[in-house]
């Protein structure tokens, strides 16, 4: 029995308790270590940004495995909600989707129909499953395992997604409502421009609206952690904190900058 096998996903059982899950961007490390990384910095779940990054299938895979052994959840930003990707990702160690740029409630749909089986969606079903350890396992059992497994994660980066959130966090399958901030931003014409009112106005209206679909409200891009916390007071529960990136960058510009000054007053 399926239920007889742990294929808890972490993030979707912090989430169905109300807490709040924290990821990490992942664009620049190609081996599981950043997993393990995550882990014990503090991160519920690592956010692989296949969409922007230079990754390969197999690549994933082998930090989706890393992920799945140390108790966090390997979540994938693919293409788009068309991205044929998706289907391998999922069979293959990945418990969570994130699809870009969603704009309608079709393309909502069409997210949730690559994701999850019938009658929900219309993933194609395998032979054999990663988050089952390869075990033996019926279609009868796996199916509704793998459904309740798998998080759905739909991202608001448009004016039209905007204007469209109420149909959008509707569509049945979707788990997470996700703010892209950076490109809401740009798509509305005010690149970069975080907490201004017209983010703050909108960000809180995709919460509210996810909130009363029963979804889960996220939000990503803004890294300023007193408005972090405004959008988790208002209902926020899947946040990013930064990327591999920016945390490699910002250690190393501390400790060299600290050496400079050193050397500085040394001379």
């Amino acid at each position: 029995m399926a239920n007889a096998v742990s294929v808890l996903n972490p993030v979707k059982e912090l989430l169905k308790s109300g807490k709040v899950a924290l990821g990490m961007l992942v664009r620049l490390a190609r081996s599981g270590d950043i997993a393990r990384i995550a882990k014990t910095t503090g991160h519920d779940f690592i956010f692989v940004d296949g969409q922007h990054a230079l990754y390969t299938v197999e690549t994933i895979g082998h930090i989706a495995q890393a992920a799945l052994g140390c108790g966090i959840a390997p979540l994938v930003r693919v293409r788009s909600c068309d991205d044929p990707d998706t289907q391998v990702l999922l069979d293959n160690g990945v418990t969570g989707i994130v699809f870009p740029d969603i704009s309608t409630a079709a393309e909502a749909q069409r997210a949730v129909n690559r994701a999850r089986f019938a009658p929900v969606g219309r993933r194609s079903v395998s032979g054999s499953y990663t988050v089952f350890d390869f075990r033996a396992m019926s279609t009868a059992d796996a199916v509704p395992a793998l459904n309740d497994n798998t998080l759905v994660v739909c991202m608001i980066e448009t004016a039209e997604g905007l204007q469209n959130i109420e149909e959008i966090a509707a569509v049945d399958g979707v788990d997470v409502i996700h703010v892209g901030s950076n490109d809401l931003l740009t798509a509305m014409g005010k690149p970069g421009t975080f907490g201004s009112p017209e983010h703050i106005a909108a960000v809180t209206r995709v919460i509210a609206v996810t909130k009363a679909h029963g979804k889960i409200p996220g939000v990503g891009g803004d890294r300023n952690l007193a408005r972090q916390m405004e959008f988790i007071r208002k209902g926020a529960r899947f946040l990013t904190t930064n990327s591999d990136i920016a945390f490699m960058m910002t250690e190393a510009s501390r400790v060299t900058g600290e050496l400079r000054k050193a050397l500085d007053v040394g001379e």
